[in-house]
Formats: C-alpha cells, sequence, structure tokens
C-alpha cells in the first residue's frame, strides 16, 4: 500500500510537471509568434485588403505558402531561424501581392465594372456558360499582368470586359423577358396566331420592344420592365380570346351569347352605381357615364378627405388654445377675440380655394388644399416629347393659372415638375428642371410676378402619384404642380 501511494505522487508530479512545461512551451510560441509574424500579419491584412487574392494570386499564393509553413514550423518546434525565415519571405511576397494588385485594380478598372455589373444581374446563375468564359479571359488577364505582360493583359482585358457585358444583358433579359418568351411560345403552340392574330402580334411587337430598349439602355429597366408586363398581358389576352373564338367557329357558344355575356359585367357595375344600365346603342354611352361617375366620386372622396384632416387639426388648436385659456384668468377676452380672428381668415382661405376650384375643368387642372397652402395639378399643360417649350394651346390654362394666384396676393410659389419613370433618371431630373423653369419664366414674363416670388423645382420620377405601369397613371405621374402659399395677411 506504502509503495503504490508512493507511485501515485511521482505520477502526479509527473503530470504537473508536464502540464507546466506545456503550458510554459505555449506561451514561448505566442512570444515568439508575436515576434517573428508581426510582419508577415500586417503585410498579409495589406494584401488582402487590396484584394491580392483575385487580382495577384501568383504572388499572394506563394506568401501564403511561406505563411503556413512558418506557422506549422514554430508549432512543431523547428529550427528558429527556419520560422523566422518562412515568415519574412511570406511578408516579402505579400508586399509584392500589394503592389501587383494595387497596379492590376488600375489597369484592370473597367473589366472589374463589368465584373461586378454582371454580378449584380446574377450573371453568374442566369448566364452560366458566358460568365465562366470571362471569368477564365479575366483569370488569364490577371495572370499576364503579374508577370508583366501588358500587351497580353490588355487583350485579354478587352475579351473579358466583352464577355462580361454579354453575360450581364443575357441574364437582365432572363429577368424581364423569360416569361413574355414562354407565354409566346404556349400561344404558338396552340395555335393561337389563328384564332387571335392582332392580339398575339402586339405581344409579339412589345417582346420585340422590350428587348430592343434593353439593348440600347440595358440599366434603364423600367421601360423594358413595363413593355415586358404588357406583353405578357396581351400573350395571356390572345390565349383568352383563341378561346373565345375557337368556341364562336364550333358553335359552342353564338354571337349573341357572347356580346350578352360581356354586358354582364358592365351592368353589375352600372346597378353598383345606381345607374340605368341603358346599352340600347352599345356600351359607349354606359361606359362613358360610369367613368364621369367614377371621377366625381374621386374628387368628392378628396375633397371629404381634406376637410376631414382641416377638422381634425383645427379641433385639436381649439382644444389647445380653451385649455390654456380657462387656466388664465387675466387676458382672457383679448386672447378669445384672436382664437376667433384666426378661425375666420381660415374660413376665408377655404372660401378663397372655393372660388379657385371653379375656375379649372377636370381635364385642365386638379385642386387640392393641404392646411392653408393650395395645389394647382395642370393635368391639361403638355409638353412635346423631350421638350420643355410651353406650347401655344396651353396658354389659356396658364391665364387660369395666373387668375388663380391672383386670388392670393402676395403668396410664395412654387413650381414642380415631374415625369414618369421611363427614360433614365439623370434625364428624367434635368427634363422636370427644365420644364420647372420654363413655366417659372412664364410666369415673369408674361404673368408679371415678381421673380422672388417663384421657386422652381424638378423632382424627376421620385413623386408619382398614379402606377407607372399603365398608360393613364404614366400620364398621370408627366405633370407641372403650382404650389400655392398664401402670406399671412393674403387671407
Amino acid at each position: 500500500m506504502v509503495a503504490k501511494a508512493g507511485f501515485l505522487r511521482v505520477a502526479q508530479y509527473l503530470v504537473l510537471t508536464l502540464t507546466l512545461a506545456l503550458g510554459a512551451n505555449a506561451v514561448a510560441q505566442d512570444e515568439l509568434r508575436a515576434t517573428f509574424f508581426k510582419n508577415a500579419d500586417i503585410a498579409k491584412a495589406a494584401a488582402e485588403a487590396a484584394n491580392a487574392e483575385l487580382l495577384a494570386p501568383r504572388s499572394f499564393g506563394r506568401g501564403m505558402k511561406e505563411y503556413r509553413d512558418a506557422e506549422t514550423a514554430l508549432s512543431r518546434g523547428r529550427n528558429i531561424e527556419l520560422v523566422r525565415s518562412n515568415a519574412a519571405d511570406a511578408a516579402r511576397f505579400f508586399d509584392t501581392a500589394t503592389e501587383a494588385a494595387q497596379l492590376a485594380a488600375t489597369a484592370l478598372a473597367q473589366v472589374m465594372k463589368s465584373r461586378q455589373d454582371a454580378a449584380n444581374a446574377r450573371s453568374p446563375e442566369l448566364a452560366p456558360e458566358i460568365w465562366q468564359s470571362a471569368q477564365r479571359k479575366f483569370g488569364d488577364a490577371v495572370r499576364l499582368l503579374e508577370r508583366g505582360d501588358l500587351k497580353g493583359s490588355r487583350r485579354r482585358d478587352i475579351e473579358a470586359t466583352s464577355l462580361y457585358r454579354d453575360a450581364e444583358l443575357v441574364a437582365i433579359k432572363a429577368q424581364y423577358l423569360s416569361e413574355t418568351r414562354r407565354l409566346l411560345a404556349d400561344a404558338d403552340r396552340a395555335r393561337v396566331g389563328r384564332y387571335a392574330p392582332i392580339t398575339l402580334g402586339k405581344a409579339k411587337q412589345l417582346l420585340a420592344d422590350a428587348e430592343r430598349e434593353l439593348n440600347e439602355n440595358r440599366y434603364d429597366t423600367d421601360l423594358p420592365r413595363s413593355l415586358a408586363r404588357q406583353a405578357n398581358y396581351e400573350a395571356k389576352h390572345a390565349i383568352y380570346l383563341s378561346e373565345i373564338v375557337r368556341r364562336v367557329r364550333d358553335r359552342d357558344l353564338t354571337t349573341e351569347e357572347l356580346v350578352l355575356a360581356w354586358e354582364q359585367p358592365m351592368t353589375a357595375i352600372a346597378a353598383a352605381a345606381d345607374i340605368v344600365p341603358d346599352m340600347d346603342d352599345g356600351p359607349a354611352d354606359l361606359a362613358n357615364e360610369l367613368v364621369d361617375h367614377i371621377e366625381s366620386k374621386r374628387i368628392e372622396l378628396q375633397r371629404l378627405s381634406q376637410e376631414s384632416a382641416e377638422d381634425s387639426i383645427r379641433l385639436a388648436d381649439l382644444e389647445e388654445e380653451l385649455r390654456a385659456l380657462d387656466e388664465r384668468l387675466g387676458g382672457a377676452t383679448a386672447e378669445r377675440a384672436a382664437l376667433v380672428q384666426r378661425l375666420a381668415a381660415q374660413e376665408r382661405v377655404r372660401e378663397q380655394f372655393a372660388q379657385v376650384e371653379k375656375m379649372f375643368t377636370s381635364d385642365e387642372a386638379r385642386v387640392f388644399r393641404q392646411g392653408n397652402t393650395i395645389i394647382l395639378r395642370l393635368v391639361g399643360l403638355t409638353f412635346d416629347s423631350g421638350a420643355s417649350q410651353i406650347r401655344p394651346d396651353n396658354f389659356n390654362l396658364l391665364e387660369k393659372v395666373e387668375k388663380a394666384i391672383d386670388v392670393f396676393p402676395r403668396s410664395e410659389l412654387t413650381i414642380e415638375g415631374h415625369t414618369d419613370s421611363h427614360g433614365g433618371d439623370e434625364f428624367n431630373q434635368k427634363l422636370s428642371q427644365e420644364r420647372a423653369d420654363s413655366v417659372q419664366q412664364y410666369m415673369i414674363n408674361a404673368m408679371r410676378i415678381p421673380s422672388y416670388r417663384l421657386i422652381a423645382v424638378g423632382y424627376g420620377e421620385t413623386r408619382p402619384v398614379a402606377s407607372n405601369e399603365t398608360p393613364s397613371g404614366r400620364e398621370r405621374n408627366r405633370r407641372i404642380d403650382v404650389i400655392i402659399k398664401p402670406a399671412a395677411d393674403s387671407s
């Protein structure tokens, strides 16, 4: 028993000694690493920041090999000089890689931008074959540049750039046009062109227009996307129409039954609007009556919404002022009189708004009110495509605008130019500003309004009031808004 106990004590001592030795060795290794790897770690971080793994793979790879060899030698307790030598070589290769990567970033800037654009368009997923070809050319350009073959690198640079741009365009088309192509293929297989050639032809033309727009300006996708959606609609519509025409030709459906079926939705809509569905001479008159009814309801809803918002604000103001007045005894009469005076001024603004609202027809301008600010949305003020000159046929409308401004003497005026989303962002911004400037200049020259009362601002496509996916919505977004802010005493 004594011998056994002595053996255990010896074993515990050996374990403790070994543990301390290992711990001391780990501390020593950490100290050695901090000494020998300092420059290598700094150089490695700089190379990684310069994207050297991509742009200088040869030097960066050699640096990583020496770095790992140094780590292995240190962990296995090899000769200190070997560790020092490997770490120094790693730092040198990393420095070389950083310089080469910085040179490549400048020399290959164009191809790298094309590569990023293609990646953003999901080219690796949607155009994998072209993407891989571009990647190989790009890799060749990098390797040749690192070896000092500038001419060869430039040749591969040009080839890779072209391939990346091709891959980007294919990917963009796949995103926006693939569904349309599938629908048209389905339509061709179903021989839709035999029964609905006009609608199917329209869908194919819209697809061609979308593809042309992408070829000419792939970065302005608003118009191509809209054209593709219209093409999708027309393709689906053609498939639907072809089935109807086929049924009529096969005498499964008579022409009279077809017309009556198409009249039923309008009859239901007329009933909801409490309008007699008179279609004895066709649906045109009823359709116009329904459009007028909906437009009048929209205007009424807008007016009620404005009045509700104003009433809420006015009530809150009154409650706050009356609460404050009730807390004080002195001066209450004078303050109540001031409050009454302010409410009377607000009532005069409402009367002036109503006066302005009656000046315009619904196809000339829409008149809005936000607090005491009046907005004239000049839906009847149109410009030639891409132009900013005011046409003579708009002069009558602008005369009415002048009379509306005169209702609010000394008011501040802001002319806002807006466009739809079709066209480049910069172009739309510039065009909207030019149109706003044109209206401002007209007000200065023809209306004799002092320039200090006027501000012209172009917002481009950034403030739509309707969907840009429909022709009517885009028409509403192409507009000039005149903002009238009455002076404090103009009421």
